[in-house]
């Protein structure tokens, strides 16, 4: 163990400090910059991945006269399994036991020049609800939907959305408002074993908050961030920043005295927002976005453990995580990274098991 342990502060000796911030996406964006499949604009010498911000930002609401109420039924979430940021809405979806209250669809994994598209009723693909869109049977794609409630919208067509049947109107695309309405909007209709589960408690909001920047900025987005830079000079700044915080979050977790990245009984919103990224590492991010100065199973010990703690033990974790859907989005929707879409074989498996190791870590620890 402390021989890998002095690896990983080695690698972390040659990692650079976090220095990039997250712009959004200009609306007046060019021609060529209008085409979703350009991830960078072709046009900005740098060659950064920018981020575009969520749109849509209205609240579910339990509260008298809301415009969107807490109501059982009433709303559809649109996701893919293949996206960390929809994925967060499932785990929180599950956990707090709203899968009778807020039904969901997943789209097709394939990403074109259209966008998500929905599966048909002829293809069988893995996945609870990889389906047709069962309240608009006639839309083909995501799209429809961001242009049923704006015909000019110009941005992307993004997962996850929650949409309000009632209404016929696109509540929220905004993973982390999204998650936060599950916490607590529907807890009048919960037993209290569900309604009692606080995933933001109060007493580590600050905390999880200052977490929650800079995880989001160098891990979260930083994967995105190295793979899809168009300049070698991007790439290396995106990629050293995101191995320093995937370095600061092992001690972290290296010194904790629970399962979990803060002191509560149970996971908090922090570890549903690492998970959805450290569970696509190893089998798509160090290969396909080139974060290869390391691998999760062999460089990171205790984030290894963390993550296979939740994926095995917390059923809306494990039973959310779609691979095939992973693994054949990015390798598969990203010509300009893997132009023959050949989705690699491994690493085998997926993830391992609870107390398994790679043979080099296996032969440190005996």
């Amino acid at each position: 163990m402390n021989s890998v342990l002095s690896r990983l502060r080695l690698i972390n000796n040659h990692i650079q400090s976090p220095t990039s911030l997250i712009r959004a996406f200009s609306t007046s964006m060019s021609e060529d910059k209008k085409n979703i499949l350009n991830w960078v604009d072709p046009k900005d010498p740098k060659g950064e991945f920018k981020r575009q911000q969520s749109v849509f930002r209205s609240f579910i609401s339990k509260d008298p006269g809301a415009e969107f109420p807490a109501e059982k039924d009433r709303y559809h979430l649109y996701v893919s399994y293949a996206c960390p940021w929809a994925h967060r809405t499932l785990i929180a979806r599950q956990l707090k036991d709203l899968q009778d209250i807020i039904p969901f669809t997943s789209v097709h994994w394939h990403m074109g020049a259209k966008g998500w598209r929905f599966a048909t009723a002829e293809e069988k693909i893995p996945g609870e609800n990889t389906t047709p869109d069962p309240v608009h049977p006639d839309f083909t794609h995501l799209q429809d939907i961001y242009y049923q409630n704006n015909p000019d919208y110009p941005g992307r067509f993004t997962v996850p959305t929650l949409y309000d049947k009632k209404a016929q109107r696109i509540v929220n695309n905004e993973s982390s408002e999204i998650i936060r309405m599950f916490y607590y909007a529907f807890d009048d209709l919960l037993d209290d074993k569900h309604k009692n589960l606080d995933l933001f408690p109060q007493n580590l909001r600050k905390e999880i908050e200052e977490q929650n920047e800079w995880v989001y900025n160098d891990i979260n987005n930083g994967v995105y961030k190295s793979g899809f830079a168009t300049s070698q000079e991007a790439y290396e700044k995106a990629v050293h920043t995101l191995f320093g915080s995937l370095a600061r979050i092992e001690s972290h977790l290296a010194a904790s005295k629970t399962p979990y990245l803060h002191s509560a009984p149970h996971v908090t919103e922090a570890d549903i927002r690492l998970f959805t990224t450290i569970v696509r590492f190893d089998p798509v991010y160090v290969q396909h976005f080139k974060c290869n100065i390391a691998d999760i199973r062999s460089g990171f010990p205790a984030l290894h453990k963390w993550v296979r703690h939740l994926y095995w033990d917390i059923p809306a974790f494990g039973e959310t995580t779609q691979f095939e859907h992973i693994k054949k989005h990015y390798t598969k929707s990203h010509g300009q990274i893997n132009q023959f879409a050949i989705t690699p074989v491994g690493p085998l498996p997926d993830i391992l098991e609870k107390g398994e190791e790679v043979p080099a870590v296996k032969a440190v620890l005996k």
